[in-house]
């Protein structure tokens, strides 16, 4: 959406808050009440509820809706496995079992493969980056004509930041102690892995620990330090690599069933675009503050913090890139949008690499 277009909903927003709590004329006849229609709404996230920074989005998009409506419009969120299992958020939007999900969208690459670029690609886009394509480069453009396919709406739903490259139970030196190697990977960074030579299989959350504890999996990512502490990897994991190459800004995805959002009133479409937009900000915002102590306390507990071997990221890398051009070549619809992406990663990294790389060459010093 662009910046325009987003102002506008959440001024429209706002007239609607003020419209349901202003006090009356200059007779000073009380309160004006709402003739809004209500509306109640379910959600579904792909995340369990303990995760309350990434189910938190969902939280957070519930209570703005409702406040902005003054309580006319009410979504009711609901985690991981309780009204659909995680992996399976698309299918209950697209086909009306909910009227909202929350998930990542490379979840689905079974699908259609680029649905990856409504998340994130390896060696792709950072947070920043991402955010500039979507809303101010015409990329949810794009991949709106992608989802309706689907029939769904797609609102870009929040922003981990640049992941961490996840637990492993032994050391990995290099290229070669990937063969073999079990690990938990979704998207196009599993693709990768296992051209690599790892074992990829993909879990929901709260399938992970319990796999990594009995050996079912050798090493798994999930985001970062604050999540992972909180799901407990480090019990049964001691090394923690970085950095997340296949994550390097991934962009969760509110889905609205386009039945049901073009159902709405304008003024309610218009306070569910500008939730959305509030909960993408917070959760990179959170992220930020929540992963340093966290990683601190990792490492305090003994975890050991190691970055990938220069052998496995130029191999990642290449795998990565020759991966986009294969699925590019074999559909005129991913080239579309990827060649779209691709150029506005080329200008943009070229910018990155000037002001933002010296900066932080300069500031950041080493990591911990």
């Amino acid at each position: 959406m662009k910046r325009r277009d987003f102002l506008k909903s959440a001024l429209t927003a706002s007239a609607v808050v003020g419209a349901a709590g202003c006090g009356g004329g200059a007779g000073g006849e009380g309160p004006a009440v709402s003739t809004q229609k209500k509306v109640r709404w379910r959600l579904t996230s792909s995340f369990p509820r303990s995760l309350d920074t990434l189910y938190g989005a969902a939280e957070f998009l519930c209570q703005r809706v409702s406040e902005m409506s003054g309580g006319n419009f009410e979504i009711r969120a609901y985690p991981a496995g309780e009204l659909v299992p995680g992996l399976e958020v698309l299918d209950a939007v697209q086909q009306g079992t909910v009227q909202v999900g929350q998930s990542a969208s490379y979840y689905y690459i079974g699908k259609n493969p680029a649905l990856a670029f409504d998340c994130c690609v390896p060696f792709g886009m950072t947070a920043r980056q991402n955010s500039a394509w979507l809303h101010e480069g015409g990329g949810l453009e794009l991949l709106r004509e992608l989802f309706s396919d689907y029939s769904i709406i797609n609102f870009p739903a929040g922003n981990t930041g640049a992941q961490m490259g996840g637990w492993f139970k032994r050391e990995i030196s290099g290229l070669a102690d990937l063969s073999g190697l079990k690990m938990r990977i979704p998207g196009l960074g599993g693709e990768v892995m296992s051209r690599l030579g790892v074992s990829v299989q993909v879990l929901a959350g709260g399938e992970i620990y319990p796999a990594l504890e009995r050996g079912a999996i050798d090493a798994t990512e999930w985001v970062g330090p604050y999540d992972d502490e909180k799901l407990g990897f480090h019990q049964v994991a001691s090394f923690y690599y970085y950095p997340g190459w296949w994550e390097p800004g991934p962009s969760l995805s509110f889905y609205a069933n386009k039945k049901a959002f073009e159902s709405l009133s304008s003024e309610y479409q218009a306070i569910f675009t500008a939730a959305c937009r509030e909960a993408e900000l917070i959760m990179t915002a959170r992220y930020d503050a929540l992963n340093p102590p966290a990683l601190a306390r990792l490492l305090s507990a003994g975890v050991k913090l190691r970055p990938f071997a220069d052998d496995i990221m130029s191999a990642a890398k290449a795998e990565s890139l020759a991966l986009l051009e294969e699925s590019a070549s074999a559909d005129p619809g991913y080239r579309k949008i990827y060649d779209h992406w691709r150029g506005a990663k080329d200008d943009m990294n070229r910018w990155f690499a000037t002001a933002e790389l010296a900066y932080a060459r300069a500031a950041y010093g080493q990591p911990l």
